[in-house]
C-alpha cells in the first residue's frame, strides 16, 4: 500500500465555497500530495492555484480526513492522509486546469455545495469549515 500525506483547502469567497470537478466527475475540494521538504500550508495554497486558478490565503487549520482507493495505474491501494485548511479568496473568478485533470470549478452557496459534493465526508468537512470561517471572518 502507498501512504501519502496531502494538504488542501476549503476556500470561501463571501458566503460561497470553491469546488472542483475532476475528470471522473467527482465534485470535491482542491488538494495535493505533500512532497519531501514541502510544508502543508504551501501545498494547500499552490494546489488551489494550480487546480482552480484561485489565489487564496489560509485563515485556520480545519482538521484531517483519510481515505483509500485502488490505483489502477500503480496496481496498488493508496491511503491518503489529508490535512485541511479554511481559506479565503478575494475573487470568485475560477480557471479549472484541464492539464491537471479538472473539467469544471466554481464557487457555490453552502446549500448548493452540500447537494453537489460527491463524498459524504466532504459534506461534514464543509460544515466544520464553514462554522470556523464564520467565527473568524
Amino acid at each position: 500500500m502507498i501512504v501519502r500525506d496531502c494538504a488542501g483547502g476549503i476556500v470561501f469567497c463571501g458566503d460561497k465555497v470553491l469546488m472542483i470537478l475532476n475528470d471522473k466527475h467527482e465534485w470535491s475540494f482542491p488538494k495535493g500530495v505533500v512532497r519531501a521538504g514541502q510544508k502543508l500550508t504551501e501545498v494547500a495554497v499552490k494546489r488551489i492555484k494550480a487546480e482552480a486558478g484561485v489565489d487564496s490565503k489560509i485563515i485556520a487549520p480545519c482538521g484531517k480526513t483519510k481515505y483509500e482507493f485502488f490505483s489502477v495505474t500503480r496496481r496498488k491501494p493508496v491511503h491518503n492522509n489529508v490535512s485541511w485548511f479554511v481559506m479565503k479568496a478575494e475573487s470568485d473568478h475560477v480557471e479549472p486546469s484541464l492539464s491537471e485533470g479538472f473539467i469544471d470549478a466554481g464557487f457555490f452557496t453552502i446549500e448548493e455545495a452540500l447537494e453537489t459534493i460527491t463524498y459524504s465526508q466532504d459534506k461534514s468537512l464543509l460544515m466544520m469549515a464553514y462554522q470556523r470561517y464564520k467565527e473568524l471572518a
